[in-house]
């Protein structure tokens, strides 16, 4: 949770997200979040959320790495992602077979690590409208709550 919120300061980004909540509570409509999307903060944000995440090392169809993007300066990735979705078309993912326990295996899809940045880039903006709609008691796949807040609240 900390390092979410660091993040969201270190850019700035805190009261956006919040006034995106909290309009989306009060049953505004939206205008113009493709600006947000694509605002320098928020694509770096992004750049530096899917850094954090371990996958990140993996490649996707077109063999890149995060490695390939960390080599970048701040304003090339803005315009590598500005760039991308001028016309966007996400290109094919990578499908991995995984083992489970069980002996049998799940299908596990790698995207291009820019689509996963573009991808996260809309998560941030779309999260906080979703989350403002939402049930408080609803857990699953949602930020900052897991099986533990589902089963003390039981």
């Amino acid at each position: 949770m900390q390092t979410t919120l660091r993040n969201w300061e270190y850019y700035n980004l805190t009261d956006t997200f919040t006034k995106l909540h909290e309009d989306a509570k009060n049953e505004c409509i939206f205008k113009n979040l493709y600006d947000l999307i694509v605002s320098r903060e928020n694509i770096l944000l992004a750049y530096r959320t899917i850094k954090s995440n371990t996958g990140s090392k993996t490649p996707g169809t077109d063999g890149r790495t995060i490695n390939d993007i960390k080599i970048m300066s701040e304003l090339e990735i803005v315009t590598l992602i500005n760039s991308k979705l001028e016309n966007y078309r996400p290109k094919k993912v990578r499908r991995v077979l995984i083992p489970k326990p069980n002996g049998k295996e799940r299908p596990l899809g790698i995207p291009c690590i820019v689509d996963r940045i573009i991808q996260q880039c809309f998560k941030q903006i779309l999260e906080p409208i979703a989350e403002a709609k939402f049930y408080k008691h609803s857990y699953g796949f949602r930020p900052l709550r897991s099986t533990h807040h589902a089963m003390a609240r039981v």
